[in-house]
């Protein structure tokens, strides 16, 4: 089995076990490290090096992913302390605990940026790449497994590379990879992708043996996060955008085949993809980064011609479907580097349909993706803005209320914002839709709190939208002093609504 893994004979007296690897990331370093919510992120050396920080050494560095990672390396070097700086994005709670208390220093970033970042030096220099690998090829070049994330970009700037020869992933996932790094300005090109389906790099992470410090071999399985089944409110917000697509197709705005389809992560947008499996539309394509369960269950049901993305993040139950038919599924999908995947030009060019989740929506259609209550940062803003701003349509979805009804998630004005009212086209929750192109500010409002609020909170919104009328501005109108007074209240009473 490991000389098909390993195909060149010179790397293989390089196994070492993940104890000898994890020696070669030394304290201050900046390591980064393959994964994309949470699929394909090595295992066996981040937990052999939190094993070091655990019996009492002095160990702490600076972690850049592709995007969120399983416990085995988020989890497991939080709780060792061995994380000083995170970029760009996590889901994991002993991670955002330690970001939320002060231990370790985050900043949020639109993850098509990460790559080139690390490109034009601004992370400095990348000490230790550290990447998940199912094979490396005859010429040294390593295959990823079911994610690409920024793993080209650390292969190719780090000083030294560490893979992880993972057996639990399954070969047929060789040849659905496409990588392409591009230049750095000035010498740029174009990225030459006119259809979803199109490729234009190799298979492979092209990589110069010389730089491969230490391959171990685990067969440490990806911890998928499970995805909440269905409910009503998330298939109402289904529905009320299939609804909308069709009017659109009727109308002539889009082809009946619709134009490629991004969606975020989590369970509602999982939901909202999977109501296109009912629907009248077929021969789908898909531009996204992220492929989650109802992407197969669209494959499955012969909707999709192809699903570009760059990682592949099944639930449990998912994973084990993938595995089962990765024959069939690997002939639909494409996975990338994160910097094609999520890249504004390439999002602009096809003119993709981004659908995605809010924490809180204001009345003027801004949205707050990360903070909760402004201040406590629940995961982080991901790849929404990366499609968002250069979508054809750009969609915003959430429940109207959280917290058993104590939240609203319309809001006078939002807490945070991380996607303005000039990028948000429409905006959807359990009890409409409302599309905000072609409309003013107070016209904006209006048609949130008529179509989008509950009914619990449309009284208080009209009531402080009205007021705030009466103002001598009135383009945008505000009570600056009760703006933020709801969050306030809830913090105060454990409920937005007035007692």
């Amino acid at each position: 089995m490991i000389d098909n893994r390993i195909r060149r004979e010179d790397l293989k007296g390089k196994i070492v076990s993940a104890e000898e690897a994890a020696l070669l990331i030394k304290d201050g370093m900046t390591v980064a490290a393959s994964g994309f919510t949470p699929s394909g992120y090595p295992k066996a050396v981040p937990l052999a090096l939190a094993k070091r920080a655990e019996a009492g050494e002095q160990i702490g560095i600076t972690l850049l992913t592709g995007a969120s990672v399983g416990d085995e390396l988020d989890g497991a070097l939080s709780r060792a302390g061995v994380i000083k700086r995170r970029f760009p994005y996590q889901t994991h709670n002993d991670t955002r605990n330690g970001i939320n208390n002060g231990t370790i220093m985050y900043q949020d970033m639109h993850l098509s940026h990460l790559p080139q970042y690390m490109s034009y030096g601004f992370f400095g220099n990348i000490d230790v790449a550290v990447v998940e690998a199912l094979a490396i090829t005859e010429d040294g070049g390593i295959i990823p497994t079911t994610s690409v994330g920024i793993s080209p970009t650390a292969v190719k700037l780090a000083d030294k590379v560490i893979v992880e020869i993972n057996t639990s992933q399954p070969m047929a996932l060789e040849g659905i990879h496409d990588i392409y790094i591009p230049e750095n300005p000035p010498y740029r090109k174009p990225i030459p992708i006119e259809k979803s389906g199109d490729r234009i790099g190799t298979t492979y992470i092209p990589c110069d043996p010389s730089k491969i410090a230490a391959i171990v071999v685990t067969d440490i399985t990806d911890k998928v996060r499970p995805l909440g089944p269905i409910d009503e409110d998330s298939e109402a917000i289904s529905n009320h955008i299939i609804e909308f697509l069709d009017y659109e197709v009727k109308k002539g705005r889009l082809p009946k085949n619709l134009l490629p389809l991004q969606s975020g992560v989590g369970s509602v947008a999982n939901a909202v993809l999977g109501g296109l499996v009912k629907s009248p539309f077929t021969d789908l394509t898909c531009y996204t980064e992220v492929i989650q369960d109802s992407m197969l269950d669209l494959i499955d049901a012969g909707k999709v011609t192809i699903a570009s993305g760059t990682s592949i993040t099944p639930s449990t139950e998912g994973l084990v479907r993938l595995h089962k038919d990765i024959e069939k599924y690997a002939k639909y999908i494409i996975l990338r580097p994160q910097e094609i995947s999520n890249n504004p030009e390439v999002a602009r060019r096809l003119g993709v349909l981004s659908m995605n989740t809010a924490i809180e929506i204001d009345m003027y259609g801004h949205v707050n993706s990360t903070n909760i209550m402004g201040s406590r940062m629940m995961n982080g803003l991901g790849g929404s803005a990366d499609y968002t701003r250069n979508a054809y349509i750009s969609f915003y979805t959430t429940v109207s209320t959280a917290k058993n009804g104590d939240i609203s998630s319309i809001v006078p004005m939002v807490s945070h914002v991380d996607h303005t009212e000039h990028d948000v086209m429409v905006v959807v929750t359990e009890r409409g839709l409302a599309d905000l192109r072609g409309t003013a500010p107070v016209e904006r409002a209006r048609l949130i709190i008529d179509k989008c609020a509950h009914p619990d909170y449309q009284p208080m919104l009209n009531d402080y939208f009205e007021r705030a009328l009466k103002t001598k501005t009135k383009h945008e109108p505000h009570l600056i002093g009760e703006a933020l007074s709801w969050h306030q209240r809830f913090l105060d009473t454990g409920s937005m609504k007035l007692k």
